[in-house]
């Protein structure tokens, strides 16, 4: 029995062509030297692509390794023999290993969390995506061969991105009517099943509206061996094929382009839905709430790309979350802390993240190296977008043992240096005609916490909020939002110590939410209020903390 190999791609097609091609010039003596290299030529090009395109790309985990190995290893005729298969599956058909790092690439970069694959063969490509989805991401994957999910499934134990794939067995289209009815809407679909159904997936999945805004379908073969774009085709899945390609082109819903990887990869998603709109030509109100202010969505909105933001005490805590938050939404960070080199740990864990930011050492309790700041800022960058004014510190003592000295000194940091800040960063916000700026402030400026006493704390506070809502007022009309946030108790290291057990026990009997404040919990916060999508919100204390002021 010949074990060739069958050319499964237009490449591989080219390159059996070439190397029939020059073995009929090898046979004839008659063949110019000049064709017989450019023919070699011809066939390195060809012949070495796939070769190239596997070495470069990134190499695949050892779970999908296994599973490649395990697919091409096993008698999947002898499988098909003993009846444990419906029909005879080719190995050439696993997804494999440039193709699935494509799709791996493909969910990273549309951040998909739910994914829907329509055949799924022995899981490689399922398993790729599953690699690349959150923690919390979910994919479905319908198989007509309820044995090749008893294969997937043990490498998919051992993967630990295995859980997040749903494995449903049975004739897919009853199995979209299911996921439709159950309202189930999908950030991906990758359809790689039987080629005469893929015009039937892709009209129930657009007419039950299971793409999500902007979601994107893949579909896989669609050059299927070159047929379907050779005119003398006969093949039914190369006809299937050129039929469904040319429906997705005509269907004004959609753009698309086909990718010439291996057999063909088509990349399909919605257009936008402004030119949905004047395709209707219905009753649609056809304005910023459907289009989009300024064309973009409400969390394009929240994105600050281009923007300049610094943070004040950001080398730990609050302000350390702040400064990633407002990195990963698209802003250049200044990385502002009294400690210099947690500083500079702060813009290497963002430079880790291809954030840009920069580190300034200043102590905003002194007016000189407040101003020192914004002046390294805009001389770094030019302007100044944003201004997270988060440093604090916070000294307990019995009101009638606070000293002058400890009163001075939270003063100093706490709103006085607040202040400095604010009145510095917004002199060139006032110039520019834009800014936002996002005050620290604490529940402590509404309720009395207990049973600590911080007496110059609770009242520096109060004032943060008051001096927020007096600059957010004066200056909202020349284009410059101040807002604050006021965090509950903040789960810290410090805060788990033994001294402070029970002091936590007490706190936590106070606060609804019945935990501690974690630091991400203030990150969407402060994204918000830096944020266009915030424009109207001015001199507003924003306060997160669990529901505690509420008791």
């Amino acid at each position: 029995m010949s074990t060739e190999k069958v050319p499964d791609t237009p490449v591989e097609v080219i390159v059996d062509l070439l190397t029939k091609a020059q073995d009929i010039a090898a046979s004839c003596g008659n063949v110019p030297e000049e064709l017989t290299s450019h023919l070699q030529k011809a066939l390195d090009i060809a012949s070495g692509l796939d070769d190239y395109l596997e070495k470069m790309t990134t190499q695949e985990s050892e779970q999908l390794a296994e599973l490649f190995k395990k697919t091409f290893s096993h008698d999947w005729d002898q499988v098909h023999k003993e009846g444990k298969t419906m029909f005879k599956l080719p190995k050439e058909c696993i997804t494999g290993h440039v193709e699935g790092q494509t799709l791996k690439m493909l969910i990273h970069m549309s951040q998909a969390k739910r994914v829907l694959e329509i055949g799924m063969f022995t899981g490689y490509g399922a398993l790729s995506m599953a690699e690349a989805l959150p923690e919390d991401g979910c994919l479905v994957a319908c198989e007509l061969e309820p044995y090749l999910k008893e294969f997937a499934q043990p490498i998919f134990d051992k993967s630990p991105h295995g859980k997040k794939i749903n494995v449903k067995t049975g004739n897919a289209m009853e199995t979209l009517k299911e996921l439709a009815t159950a309202g189930e809407q999908f950030d991906m679909v990758f359809i790689d099943a039987d080629k005469n159904n893929y015009i039937n997936y892709y009209k129930f999945i657009m007419d039950n509206n299971m793409l999500r805004l902007r979601g994107v379908i893949c579909i896989d073969n669609s050059l299927f061996k070159a047929r379907v774009y050779l005119n003398e085709t006969t093949d039914s899945n190369g006809l299937a094929l050129r039929e469904f390609n040319q429906f997705v082109s005509n269907d004004p819903r959609v753009e698309q382009v086909i990718v010439p990887l291996r057999d063909g990869l088509t990349l399909i998603r919605r257009v936008p839905p402004a030119a949905e709109c004047f395709r209707h030509q219905c009753k649609i109100t056809d304005d910023e709430v459907f289009r989009g202010v300024t064309g973009r969505f409400i969390l394009d909105r929240m994105r600050l790309d281009g923007k300049v933001a610094y943070v004040t005490g950001a080398g730990q805590g609050i302000g350390r979350a702040f400064a990633h938050a407002l990195g990963e939404a698209g802003a250049k960070v200044a990385v502002v802390d009294l400690d210099g080199a947690k500083a500079e740990t702060v813009v290497e864990e963002l430079f880790l993240k291809g954030i840009n930011a920069i580190s300034i050492t200043a102590d905003i309790s002194k007016s000189d190296d407040v101003q020192r700041m914004i002046d390294a800022i805009v001389s770094k960058w030019g302007v100044i977008h944003i201004g997270c004014n988060n440093a604090g510190i916070n000294m307990n003592s019995a009101s009638e043992d606070t000293s002058l000295e400890e009163w001075d000194k939270t003063f100093n940091v706490n709103l006085r240096g607040t202040f400095m800040c604010c009145q510095a960063a917004g002199r060139v916000m006032l110039k520019q005609g834009y800014g936002k700026i996002i005050n620290t402030a604490s529940m402590a400026s509404l309720i009395v916490p207990h049973p600590q006493k911080q007496l110059s704390y609770n009242t520096s506070k109060a004032g943060v909020v008051k001096l927020t809502q007096t600059l957010g007022t004066e200056w909202a009309d020349r284009g410059v939002h101040v807002n604050c946030i006021s965090p509950g108790i903040v789960d810290t290291p410090l805060i788990h110590s033994e001294s402070l057990r029970p002091l936590v026990q007490r706190w936590l009997s106070d606060i609804p939410a019945g935990r501690l404040a974690q630091v991400t919990d203030l990150q969407a916060a402060v994204v918000y209020l830096a944020s266009d999508a915030s424009d109207y919100m001015t001199g507003h204390n924003l306060v997160i903390e669990g529901g505690q002021s509420l008791w």
